[in-house]
């Protein structure tokens, strides 16, 4: 770890101090430094902007609540990852509206591709590939077993370290690795059909 991560962690480490001391400004801090990282992570789950505004608000909430009982155990943002993963799988379920966003999105992109202005960027062939591609992925993603599915996020949307993946994920190094060549392996399964088609 760099001494800048480190100096991250230990003003995050005093912020939480002091909330827990009863100062609710220094919240306030964390959710300014935090907030951009949490509604990215968040969308990868609901599609909706302003529902992941929500959700991702309900993660800090949730947080602020809670934090009185960590201890430190781990960076404070691998806690809140945890908490806003947890919250927005939660409100997926609670909604059942897991990606359905996508099956509109391959139906548009055939309606987009009969528009001529838009041929001379990319043929309405290749634009329905494309989308075709991206629903794969999504899809093989959802299917994955929740763990799988988280380490596999946080490698690849997060760039978190296979470290922070594993404490984030309260599991060994190992885990995190064998889980995301798992999931990378599921997912290379599901697009090689597409890919030897074309």
């Amino acid at each position: 770890m760099n001494d800048q991560a480190r100096t991250s962690e230990q003003i995050d480490q005093e912020l939480v101090l002091r909330v827990q001391q009863g100062d609710k400004s220094a919240y306030d801090h964390l959710v300014r430094k935090y907030q951009h990282k949490i509604i990215q992570i968040v969308n990868r789950y609901v599609k909706d902007p302003s529902e992941a505004q929500d959700v991702a608000q309900e993660s800090f909430i949730k947080a602020y609540r809670a934090l009185n009982n960590f201890r430190g155990d781990s960076a404070f943002y691998t806690w809140l990852y945890r908490i806003a993963i947890n919250t927005a799988k939660n409100y997926l379920v609670s909604r059942a509206r897991r990606y359905s966003q996508y099956e509109v999105d391959i139906q548009e992109a055939e309606q987009v591709g009969n528009i001529p202005q838009l041929r001379s960027m990319e043929t309405p062939e290749q634009q329905l590939f494309n989308e075709e591609i991206v629903a794969a992925i999504k899809s093989a993603i959802d299917k994955l077993p929740e763990e799988m599915r988280m380490a596999i996020m946080l490698r690849e949307f997060e760039g978190m370290s296979y470290e922070e993946i594993a404490q984030a994920m309260d599991c060994p190094v190992g885990t995190v690795r064998s889980r995301i060549f798992r999931a990378r392996e599921a997912i290379d399964n599901k697009l090689t059909p597409l890919l030897d088609n074309r």
